[in-house]
């Protein structure tokens, strides 16, 4: 069943509340909808409940241990076309058709939010290397890893080009969200019996095979990545002028990096910020941001308001 549908339709008992459903109904934060639902059922899934639990601190341990091997085989076994082969294979084959939904609708969201600070400090020409994959065989063409490298790349490029012409990121005259979409062509994902790892056990699962097959320093910079979060935000935040846009990320600032520890529970508040931001951009684009429509969509007709007072 479509994870929307099961989610409308589970019956309410105010005595028994679902937890889940309560945070699906909830529109407190600007979330996709089919994306909220898919990764509430994942949340909630069997596979969260008794795996990750025996999961999480073994694959801690193996973090630990490719550490240790590293020391004195730092290059032995790193390929990152390998690992996105196990990676796109491990998908297919035991990961939830929700989770594999997230995780490339991921790589959509991350591309279109660089893809607006471009084209809103057009005149620094800062060139984006969107990744939008619509099927898990996309895996395969290293788009983990190049993920990681735009996020850098971006920073770097945009920062030299404002030191380069002696300013600051500031907003338009006129935003540009043209670039921003409501849905992504992403095809359906494998749901044989096999597919019922959750998102987050997945994840941890993974995390010490990008250690393994990656350098250490690929890997830690991958791991730090994940509080660039911040920083894309407060991009964000200064072109909408809109500050408080930054209270939507929980991976705090870069400039005190986190161990690589806690990186697959990072990871999801990774993906958790960019779906926020993402979608504060959908609502901006349309309008539905009363408190900020005449800054950031002086263009667009919105409905009008009541008058107070009027029959």
């Amino acid at each position: 069943m479509d994870p929307v549908e099961l989610l409308n339709s589970e019956p309410h008992d105010p005595k028994d509340p679902d937890p889940w459903v309560a945070l699906f109904l909830d529109r407190s934060l600007p979330m996709h909808e089919r994306t909220k639902a898919a990764m509430l059922v994942d949340q909630r899934s069997s596979a969260r409940q008794y795996m990750l639990p025996v999961v999480r601190p073994l694959a801690r341990l193996c973090i630990i241990l490719f550490q240790c091997l590293k020391i004195f085989v730092p290059r032995r076994f790193t390929s990152s076309k390998l690992l996105h082969r196990l990676l796109a294979w491990g998908l297919k084959t035991w990961v939830s058709p929700e989770a594999n939904y997230l995780i490339l609708r991921h790589f959509h969201v991350g591309s279109e939010i660089l893809d607006f600070i471009a084209r809103n400090a057009s005149e620094l020409n800062v060139p984006t290397n969107p990744i939008c994959p619509t099927e898990l065989v996309h895996v395969k063409d290293e788009i983990f890893l190049n993920h990681d490298l735009n996020l850098y790349n971006f920073v770097i490029r945009l920062s030299r080009a404002l030191r380069d012409q002696g300013r600051t990121l500031s907003p338009p005259a006129k935003l540009d969200f043209s670039g921003v979409s409501d849905e992504f062509p992403i095809q359906e994902m494998p749901n044989r019996w096999t597919n019922f790892l959750d998102l987050q056990s997945a994840i941890e699962i993974f995390t010490p095979m990008y250690q393994l097959f990656l350098t250490d320093r690929d890997f830690w910079r991958a791991s730090n990545s994940l509080q660039l979060d911040e920083t894309i935000a407060i991009y964000v935040a200064t072109l909408l002028q809109a500050p408080g846009l930054v209270a939507l990320v929980n991976n705090r600032h870069p400039l005190v990096p986190l161990t690589t520890m806690r990186a697959g529970f990072r990871l999801m508040l990774h993906g958790l910020s960019a779906e926020l931001l993402h979608g504060f951009l959908v609502e901006c684009k349309h309008g539905r941001m009363p408190q900020l429509a005449r800054i950031v969509a002086p263009t667009l007709q919105l409905p009008p308001q009541p008058v107070s007072g009027a029959a």
